[in-house]
């Protein structure tokens, strides 16, 4: 793997690429003049020729950042985290799509570690002996669970799925000390929005992930009869503040957006501290985190301003920006 110290200094010359708060200005510009902004920058290495072939310049800048993880990644840790995802997404989609006899290409996301043609022939072929650890055991249970044809068979799919991806990432990143601690807020975030989503506690422990530091028991106090104490239950761990957010929602009858918001940018804010480190694995985190972040930003703004949407609406609607 690629010394830390040698790849920072590559990132420090790669990060001025980065649009940052210009992005919050784009959102009260036009598409066409947004795109233009972007080509004039260099961001999609003129890939597309329009603002209609947007798509075709963020898939670009896509994989241009896969090559850099795979090439400048610290160890192996790192690799796990940014491309393992990938892997189950494919896994799951390829059984579904095996199981309703339908091609399964528009539904792929770019390979991960495991190739998804190789995904696609275990699938076919009926054996994942050539596939090892969680992603093996999710697709033998899961094409399990398809060939009963259950009713709920797909949601039970998805949960299926991460789970595994969960734990693995939880048994594979254990020497990345940051990287173990940031899944754990993930899990538990995840929890606790599925705990306060669903209608009692057991459709709520039917989903829930392990890899967190939150028990099911904790959680539990969620459903409390008392509402003021179900919100005080996460009142004194770093969940308090999104517990507060879903509560607000539900006392006001609307959706979880503030939260969700909260929950997409908990990469970004908890390498924050990194932005202007050059030492260590976190610059790379935080580059490759926020590099992602404003490919989804891009996607975003050029999305909503072809839709005509207020730039007030747009800006809330953007991902973590350092």
């Amino acid at each position: 793997m690629m010394d830390s110290g040698f790849t920072n200094g590559v990132i420090a010359v790669k990060e001025k690429r980065l649009f940052g708060e210009r992005l919050t200005r784009f959102a009260e510009m036009s598409a066409e003049d947004v795109f233009r902004a972007l080509t004039e920058a260099g961001y999609g290495f003129n890939a597309a020729s329009s603002v209609y072939e947007f798509e075709t310049m963020i898939s670009a800048e896509e994989r241009d950042l896969d090559e850099f993880i795979r090439t400048y990644a610290p160890s192996k840790a790192e690799l796990e985290y940014f491309l393992a995802p990938r892997d189950f997404h494919n896994g799951k989609a390829l059984l579904k799509a095996h199981a309703l006899g339908k091609d399964a290409k528009g539904l792929l996301a770019p390979d991960g570690l495991v190739p998804a043609e190789r995904i696609a022939s275990c699938i076919e072929a009926g054996d994942f002996s050539p596939l090892s650890g969680e992603l093996r055991k999710a697709l033998e249970e899961g094409k399990a669970l398809l060939d009963e044809n259950q009713e709920g068979a797909g949601v039970k799919l998805g949960v299926l799925f991460e789970r595994a991806l969960f734990a693995h990432l939880a048994a594979s990143c254990t020497s990345n000390r940051s990287l173990k601690k940031l899944i754990a807020l993930k899990a538990d975030t995840e929890n606790i929005l599925s705990y306060l989503r669903a209608p009692d506690r057991e459709g709520a422990e039917a989903v829930f992930v392990t890899g967190g530091t939150l028990k099911k028991e904790k959680l539990a106090g969620l459903f409390s009869s008392d509402p003021e104490k179900g919100e005080r239950t996460l009142n004194g761990t770093p969940y308090e503040a999104l517990a507060k957010l879903c509560f607000a929602a539900k006392r006001a009858k609307k959706p979880f957006s503030e939260a969700e918001k909260a929950a997409d940018d908990l990469e970004t804010d908890f390498y924050r501290h990194a932005r202007y480190s050059k030492e260590g694995r976190d610059p790379f985190l935080l580059y490759v985190i926020r590099r992602r972040a404003e490919n989804a930003d891009v996607r975003i703004l050029l999305v909503c301003l072809l839709a005509g949407m207020p730039a007030a609406d747009i800006k809330a609607r953007l991902r973590g920006i350092l």
